[in-house]
């Protein structure tokens, strides 16, 4: 009996742990309601992560970089990029983070003083369905590229005249891999594709998705840099999925709550005598 008592304390303990804040391994991305003054729990549900968005309440994307060196972190929202408002594909500009920097994503891109606010709003409503995209709505994604290391410079002795000549043609493969990207930075920023997400996984019941509007004009400053990328791919790409609690709650993301039953024997225990 001790042991069934101590394994349901168990499960108990597993069914109730705190939903995680943010996702990712080269960066972690969060989302930061702005309304409520808090980042949003992230849920997990079949390998993919989701998060509770409020009709009308602004947020950010939140990134963090967890690398000494540089990153690159290409930003989509709703299959949108956030900095040109293309339909976003991983060769985009994005973001550039300095070794464990954070910034903080309130909206999207206008100039490098402006941004218009996200904020959680009805599918027609959202900026991709009002610019005729609203195919991926209710999906952020980030792809997150390592900078190319600087090169090594080691002397060699001067080459004889036919193989300098042999030596003057560049290199095909190294012609193919030598590319760089210039956009905003976070502080520094420097510019996800549609070919790699899929939208995100229709509702149970039919009801409203949320998507992400075209807010307020605030401020957020950003400059130019210049970022190579260390591969063609990136190094990691995270994807939140995000709709209202009812909708994750019918998706089976969430668990509803159990409603109390009346009960024909409330009391169980004998009382002590008067």
């Amino acid at each position: 009996m001790k042991n069934l008592i101590a394994l349901a304390a168990v499960l108990l303990a597993a069914c109730t742990l705190p939903p995680a804040a943010a996702v990712g391994g080269v960066a972690d991305i969060a989302i930061y309601d702005r309304a409520q003054k808090r980042t949003l729990p992230v849920y997990v549900h079949e390998g993919r992560h989701y998060v509770v968005g409020r009709p009308g309440n602004e947020y950010e994307i939140r990134m963090r970089n967890r690398q000494h060196g540089d990153i690159l972190t290409v930003v989509s929202v709703d299959g949108v990029n956030v900095l040109t408002g293309d339909t976003a594909d991983w060769d985009q500009g994005g973001y550039v983070l300095g070794g464990h920097q954070g910034f903080g994503i309130k909206g999207w891109r206008k100039s490098l003083d402006r941004v218009a606010a996200f904020y959680f709003t009805a599918l027609p409503d959202s900026y991709a369905a009002r610019t005729g995209r609203p195919d991926h709505v209710g999906v952020i994604g980030v792809a997150v590229y390592r900078k190319k290391p600087e090169p090594v410079v080691r002397y060699t002795p001067s080459p004889a005249p036919r193989a300098e000549a042999e030596a003057e043609a560049p290199s095909p493969s190294l012609a193919r891999d030598e590319r760089s990207d210039a956009g905003p930075a976070a502080d520094s920023a420097a510019g996800m594709g549609g070919r790699s997400q899929a939208g995100a996984p229709e509702p149970v019941q039919k009801s409203a998705r949320l998507g992400t509007g075209h807010g307020r004009s605030e401020t957020s400053t950003v400059t130019y840099t210049e970022f190579e990328r260390a591969t063609a791919m990136p190094a990691e790409v995270i994807t939140i999925y995000y709709d209202s609690y009812r909708n994750l709650v019918a998706q089976g993301v969430i668990r509803a709550p159990s409603m109390a039953r009346p009960q024909p024997f409330p009391v169980h225990f004998v009382p002590d005598p008067r």
